[in-house]
């Protein structure tokens, strides 16, 4: 776990923890996003020059990396710069960079060669026998592929070709389930902040219960949490073209908007006047102190600015019980960004640099094909693939005009295999995605649910059921029906059932 000592304070180099045992990192990891940003008109970055520049944070003991399928040319850049280490004599050939890199592929059916094919991917751009951290990043929770993808590439971690295996933007709910599936997990990368503070909350209480780390990203949003910042006018529409700013601009307004973080910035200044350190400073040590985090991401423009000096100067104080008053007492009059870790790229408000992105999670295959009866053109209903559904004659769900009915649904998975068995509120969460995405495949959504009905074999479960759908409904509030029974067909604790009403199909 994070030793949230300072061993390195004074040093030339920055503290230093154990992501896995043999694992050590930088606290301070550099991330290589802006190299996408950085070649958006077309052009990769040059090679040897981005790669020499890598070169220089690893000089300064920065050597851990993050970087993904889709940042670019990163992989290639990383790769080229571990060659050039281990020629250059200067440095040691016992000086190896730290690479992380992510897995974001399209949901579709997670098959053992489609997982093998991404991971030789990385493979062949970093030029490795082994991914020392491999983050994976799902799209849709209604679709339980995810649950295939990461099962199997746990059996490549057993087997040595990931080092190590986290996962990024995943929310408490859905950590819980993967955790609950017996997968490894060593990491969720997620935003964290003094402006988006979710990762506070139920995600450190997990991450500390089940022995996760959290990487921290957007750690200074893009840069707006420093210096530069700090009385300056709110900038207008259209004059930021910096795609990580565009995003984090998004967070400012839902933080409460440009008068609230200025006054947010002038309490940080304060404290790093104090210090004698920049805003930017006090910023991320606020991140690098909150419980269950391992490291901060702090991005970098390769060739064009660094700002290595400044952050080794984290290690050389702490934040004492007045600056936290200042810091809180600054916090209470914001707004909580809403939702959990990772919905930004899921729901509304979509606080990302692309904006909305319902049009990117209504894309592809749909998890169930819908089959129309033939002798009732108003009626069109959905498989889960379950060999119950063809033996008993039932769909998982049926569509008759404006009404979908979702047939009694259990944790069990397209393939028959039982989730997460003896993890009653685990199962409850698989069981809402399931019944939503049955009621997607229909035309509908989440918020077309109007009735739901949990049966219950354990009446000591009711509140934790109950606290999942909450979770899942506590803004469209469907009625609903909670039932301890005496048995569930198949030993099953928990089934549940769901109505909704939708707008007419194009066509209908």
């Amino acid at each position: 776990m994070t030793d949230t000592s300072t061993p390195f304070a004074g040093s030339s180099i920055p503290e230093r923890t154990t992501l896995s045992e043999g694992f050590e990192i930088s606290r301070i990891v550099t991330g290589l996003w802006q190299v996408a940003d950085m070649e958006k008109s077309g052009t990769d970055l040059e090679a040897d020059v981005a790669a020499r520049a890598m070169l220089d944070y690893v000089t300064d003991g920065f050597d851990t990396f993050d970087m993904a399928d889709h940042y670019g040319s990163s992989e290639l850049i990383a790769n080229y710069a571990t060659k050039l280490i281990q020629q250059e004599h200067s440095l040691g050939k016992q000086v190896i960079p730290r690479i992380f890199t992510k897995w974001c592929p399209k949901p579709v059916e997670m098959t053992t060669c489609v997982i093998a094919a991404g991971i030789q991917e990385r493979l062949d751009r970093l030029g490795s026998s082994s991914i020392d951290l491999l983050q994976f990043h799902w799209w849709h929770y209604e679709n339980p592929n995810y649950l295939d993808a990461l099962r199997e590439l746990e059996r490549f971690r057993q087997d040595g070709v990931i080092a190590n295996l986290g996962l990024t933007n995943f929310n408490s709910d859905h950590l819980k389930v993967v955790l609950g599936e017996g997968v490894n997990i060593v990491t969720n990368q997620v935003s964290y902040s003094l402006l988006d503070r979710r990762a506070a909350e139920s995600m450190s209480d997990l991450c500390i219960d089940s022995n996760v780390q959290i990487l921290a990203y957007g750690t200074l949003c893009g840069g707006f949490l420093s210096d530069r910042w700090l009385g300056v006018t709110e900038p207008e529409s259209g004059a930021i073209a910096d795609w990580s700013k565009m995003k984090y601009r998004r967070f400012i307004k839902a933080f409460g908007g440009w008068e609230k973080f200025q006054m947010l910035l002038t309490s940080l200044s304060e404290i790093a006047t104090k210090h004698g350190v920049s805003v930017a400073n006090i910023a991320t040590r606020w991140v690098l102190e909150q419980p269950a985090v391992a490291a901060v991401i702090v991005g970098a423009r390769l060739g064009e600015s660094e700002h290595r000096a400044d952050n080794l100067r984290l290690f050389s104080f702490s934040l004492d019980e007045d600056d936290y008053e200042v810091i809180n007492s600054a916090l209470q009059k914001s707004d909580k960004l809403p939702g959990d870790c990772g919905d930004e790229y899921r729901k509304a408000p979509y606080l990302t640099a692309s904006g909305d992105l319902s049009h990117h999670l209504t894309a592809g295959e749909k998890n169930y094909p819908r089959s129309l009866m033939d002798n009732r053109p108003s009626r069109s209903c959905i498989s889960s693939h379950t060999s119950w559904e063809e033996i008993g004659g039932f769909s998982r769900a049926v569509r008759e005009g404006n009404h979908i009915f979702v047939s009694g649904t259990t944790a069990t998975d397209h393939k028959g295999k039982r989730v997460c068995e003896g993890r009653i509120e685990e199962q409850a969460i698989f069981i809402l995605d399931k019944i939503i995405g049955a009621i997607q495949a229909l035309g509908g959504t989440a918020k077309d649910i109007v009735r739901t009905r949990i049966y219950l074999t354990n009446e000591e479960h009711w509140e934790t059921v109950t606290r999942v759908h909450g979770r899942y409904f506590f803004d469209q509030k469907p009625a609903n029906t909670l039932i301890v029974v005496a048995k569930l067909i198949g030993g099953y604790e928990v089934e549940i059932e769901a109505e909704a009403v939708v707008a007419p199909l194009i066509g209908d």
